[in-house]
């Protein structure tokens, strides 16, 4: 007996000596250092970075770009005619300052070594599907019509639904004022708001900031209060992702005016107090999606009267076709059919001069248009100007 007391003695020290190390592998980790966000454990959490851009007392900006093993680092920003050098300075940190011509906000990246690239330390980034700029925002000596400003500010809400059209559930984001309620009795008109080509259903609010425009109109006493729609105008990865299209249709009108009529516009009637008249929609969009404007407004009069095209992608003379075969209604029934058809170009636009062909065409044969051409080019700079205009005109 004592023998085999002695045995299991043996046995159950044996076990701890091999275990007892196990065991304290499992107990909790004890509070130290490690588990402490002292300063020291914050710089190996998150590195020094550089301030970029940097906001200027004169009005200039300052961007930095870490890139120490880098050859060559450019800033391709849209204040500038062409890329600009970058000049390297201790840790590797690549540096540029420039002066906008006004203030405004400008979308830019690096090119480090050829590679574009968003600003790792700038959170403002432009929606698109292909290029990733980062935005600066140059501010004047007084807050602008895209600023943020003391006034009743309205709302966007990120908003899911089915789209029959395309066969697979789609987002857009809604803009609605201050003090509006979707389910009460005060019913507004409404702007479908289209994006430009390879843009997103996030653009005009994050790059164009409709929002800021609109509440700073309405409270002013310069705009209709309105809801703005703004959709995905570009099914087409989700589509082929998911089977339902064997290619990319890159200037398509069809099915996305298909779309606004059929999915979008039911499900903004049915989930908030709007006006359901023509006279209370408008359409709108830039660069290809001021052509799925005219495509879809001109080409559907009973449900739209208001239609406004910035920048449109149209080449040519096709707008001549357009009015014929259908895709717009006939030429000679626009002043009869519609309040409002609004051109805006950029003198410095690569498509002005398809929108100098639609002007001399819709005044040849005497249609009630308005046609803008402020100074700029192909940008959301020129969007924005173009939205803080038509705004001030829609449902009036």
């Amino acid at each position: 007996m004592k023998r085999t007391m002695k045995s299991y003695r043996i046995l159950i020290a044996a076990a701890m000596i091999v275990l007892l190390p196990l065991l304290s592998q499992a107990q909790p980790p004890q509070a130290g250092d490690n588990q402490r966000l002292t300063p020291q454990v914050m710089a190996r959490l998150f590195p020094a970075g550089v301030v970029s851009p940097e906001y200027n007392a004169d009005g200039s900006v300052t961007f930095r770009c870490q890139a120490a093993d880098a050859k060559s680092v450019e800033l391709d920003c849209q204040m500038l005619p062409q890329a600009m050098p970058m000049s390297k300075g201790e840790n590797g940190v690549w540096t540029i300052t420039v002066t906008p011509g006004k203030p405004d906000i400008y979308p830019y990246a690096f090119v480090i070594d050829g590679t574009k690239v968003a600003d790792p330390n700038n959170m403002f980034i432009f929606p698109n599907e292909g290029f990733k700029y980062s935005l600066a925002d140059v501010k004047g000596p007084e807050p602008s019509v895209q600023d943020i400003q003391n006034v009743p500010h309205g709302k966007v809400s990120y908003r899911f639904y089915h789209s029959n059209t395309c066969g697979i559930d789609r987002q857009m984001c809604v803009y609605t004022p201050a003090g509006y309620n979707p389910a009460g009795k005060e019913k507004l008109p409404v702007l479908y708001l289209i994006h430009g080509m390879t843009d997103t259903w996030e653009t005009w609010f994050k790059v164009g900031h409709v929002n800021n425009i609109l509440d700073n109109l309405i409270a002013a006493g310069l705009a209709k209060r309105m809801i703005v729609v703004m959709p995905y105008a570009n099914p087409y990865p989700e589509m082929m992702r998911q089977g339902l299209a064997d290619r990319y249709d890159s200037m398509d009108t069809d099915r996305v005016a298909k779309e606004i009529i059929n999915d979008v516009k039911p499900f903004i009637e049915a989930n908030y107090a709007v006006k359901t008249s023509a006279r209370d929609r408008a359409v709108a969009g830039f660069s290809l999606g001021g052509r799925q404007a005219l495509a879809t407004g001109l080409g559907n009069p009973k449900e739209f009267q208001w239609v406004c095209a910035m920048a449109p992608a149209i080449f040519g003379n096709e707008y001549e076709t357009n009015f014929s075969n259908g895709t717009y209604a006939p030429v000679n029934t626009i002043n009869k059919n519609y309040k409002l058809l609004w051109i805006g170009t950029g003198t410095s636009d690569f498509l002005i001069e398809a929108s100098r062909g639609l002007d001399a065409y819709l005044t040849a044969n005497g249609v009630k248009h308005t046609f803008y051409t402020p100074d700029g080019g192909h940008t959301w700079m020129n969007c924005r100007d173009y939205l803080t205009h038509i705004a001030q005109i829609l449902f009036k």
